[in-house]
């Protein structure tokens, strides 16, 4: 996304110069601040943060500990991607307001591959999703007005939800303040949807598939890159790999479903094999040439293919000890509707087993929001009263409702069982579950066709929808709206999604003149995730682009997951 040759182009930061000033320790970490409050030798400290009440307080013990030393100094705090006055209100409450001089680094889109930009604030979801803290909508809204003064303006505008709606309405009101800076301009990209994480929990709190989502859950991806321990890379070393379009192999299987990624890896493996098996039968000038043109190359795509083949195994060896099978068995039951009694069995069953607080989280709020709630009995049972306030986060986010009297079979089923032998027991369950109270999820899933109807066994190797990313078991929800909407060109049709969705009031279409727009503009669509999106949709919806001729470039407020979702949630440090 970075054009060095265009003349409106904003300038790279120099971040030579930033190495270098955090080698000298000019530039200090806060994580490494806060750990150690050591004496630091130089007279001018500068330090360049997120603008976070925590990292206000690590500066002013900095600062007060220098008073009590007697050591004077000056210090600078710049702020990336803007400062706030709520950071300024806490430098002047810890008294160092008058000790420090302030400014701001509008840096607020980091580029983490050819079609992905980030703007790596985490803290998105839970600010605003939760407290209902509005303040980085103005950095969306910025973020926005930048890209539109680089690209031309958007001849189509699309989005969903009360915060899509808030970025979309500033960001037209910067552009109206600064309307001369686009006017005229011919649009290069046709096509902007802004989409809110709370309009689809669902995708977001399911168990990746697709080897890109995979790694993110087992490894933790971090700005685009990744750290393999002892057990990738085979040696007693980790290693932080960067993952992008740059690793030739990456490339080629990040959107691939797992179980197709091992047949590539081993086929990658014998091709590079042959290639290498090539400088046999060569004589001295060839073998010149192959050394200072190919070797290099070879060697660099055989280290990553080693490190891919580790990261496969582990991951195995891990989902293996989790049974990961039986897990998503019961992800895809309680998206299709099916076994509900059985799936809800197996949750109590991970509750008492002790497995993982986060991991129970997570399958209770799958439970919750595909069947209209959840038996407040499985919260009674969670790792204890501390889990007291994630609860009541989760309820306030709208992740966690409880069953009402009337949504649960559970009683009807244990009466019926009475009466009939086990196996009949199980099959009038099952037709229980199919008549029970339908959720807006079922509703939903039913309007937009999210499940998949397939006679026989679902193709992985060649999938034919984007229901692949979840082993054709279901087709993301987030992605489909924005497919059926790209199809429509507007809202027409979907009143009725719209209306479960409770977003009556916040789903909006802006569309000018399409006259200035070039084709190729138009088969170029610019999404906007608030609140985090999953590389499972990344995946859907490059997936959607090669079937339909779209290109997708996504811009989100930082990559998630279920574990990073839940954790947003928690109130129970690890």
């Amino acid at each position: 996304m970075a054009f060095p040759h265009r003349p409106d182009a904003p300038e790279l930061p120099d971040f030579s110069m930033l190495k270098r000033l955090a080698r000298d320790q000019l530039i200090y970490l806060l994580e490494q601040v806060s750990a150690r409050l050591a004496p630091l030798p130089h007279p001018q400290l500068c330090f360049l943060v997120r603008p976070r009440i925590k990292n206000m307080r690590y500066i002013a013990s900095l600062v007060n500990a220098d008073k009590v030393a007697g050591r004077t100094r000056k210090y600078k705090v710049i702020f990336s991607p803007q400062k706030f006055y709520a950071c300024e209100m806490v430098l002047e409450e810890e008294g160092i307001y008058g000790d420090v001089s302030c400014d701001e680094w509008a840096f607020s889109l980091l580029p983490l591959d050819v079609d992905l930009l980030s703007m790596e604030l985490p803290e998105f979801f839970r600010d605003y999703f939760l407290e209902g803290d509005q303040r980085w909508i103005n950095t969306v809204a910025q973020a926005l007005h930048l890209l539109s003064t680089l690209y031309g303006p958007f001849p189509n505008c699309y989005g969903i939800g009360r915060c899509a709606k808030m970025a979309y309405e500033l960001w037209r009101k910067l552009e109206e303040e600064e309307d001369g800076e686009t006017k005229g301009r011919r649009p290069e990209i046709g096509h902007i949807f802004l989409l809110d994480r709370d309009v689809d929990f669902v995708t977001a709190l399911c168990s990746q598939v697709v080897y890109e989502g995979l790694v993110d859950d087992t490894f933790r991806i971090k700005c685009g890159s990744v750290d393999f321990g002892p057990e990738v890379t085979s040696s007693d070393k980790s290693l932080k790999v960067l993952l992008n379009a740059e690793d030739k192999v990456f490339h080629e299987i990040r959107n691939e479903h797992f179980s197709n990624v091992f047949g590539f890896l081993s086929q990658k493996a014998r091709n590079l094999q042959a290639q290498y098996d090539r400088r046999r039968g060569m004589d001295i000038k060839q073998m010149k040439n192959f050394v200072s043109q190919e070797l290099k190359g070879l060697k660099q795509e055989h280290r990553l293919l080693s490190l891919h083949i580790g990261a496969c195994e582990s991951i195995m060896k891990k989902k293996t000890k989790q049974d990961f099978q039986e897990l998503i068995k019961t992800e895809h039951a309680l998206l299709e509707g099916f076994s509900i009694r059985e799936s809800t069995s197996y949750i109590e069953e991970h509750i008492d087993r002790q497995v993982s607080p986060i991991e129970s989280l997570r399958l209770l709020c799958l439970l919750s929001i595909t069947e209209n709630g959840e038996p407040k009995r499985l919260q009674m049972r969670i790792y204890g009263p501390e889990h007291l306030l994630t609860f009541s986060n989760l309820r306030r986010a709208g992740l966690l409702t409880e069953q009402g009297p009337g949504d649960t079979l559970t009683a009807v089923e244990s009466k019926v069982s009475k009466l009939v032998t086990d196996k009949a027991a199980g099959k009038i369950t099952d037709a229980f579950s199919s008549l029970a109270k339908r959720s807006n999820f079922r509703a939903i899933s039913k309007k937009l066709n999210l499940i998949p109807r397939v006679d026989g066994e679902y193709d992985l190797k060649v999938p034919r929808d984007m229901a692949y990313v979840f082993s054709g078991a279901y087709v993301p929800l987030s992605c489909r709206i924005i497919e059926q909407v790209l199809e429509r060109r507007s809202w027409q049709g979907l009143d009725e999604v719209v209306r479960l969705l409770n977003c009556g009031d916040f789903a909006f279409t802006d569309m000018t003149k399409e006259d200035k727009a070039s084709s190729e503009s138009l088969r170029l669509i610019l999404v906007v995730f608030l609140g985090g999106c999953t590389f499972s949709e990344i995946s859907a919806l490059r997936f959607l682009g090669r079937e339909k001729g779209y290109r997708f470039i996504f811009l989100t407020t930082a990559v998630t997951n279920s574990a990073r979702l839940m954790e947003a949630m928690s109130e129970v440090k690890a």
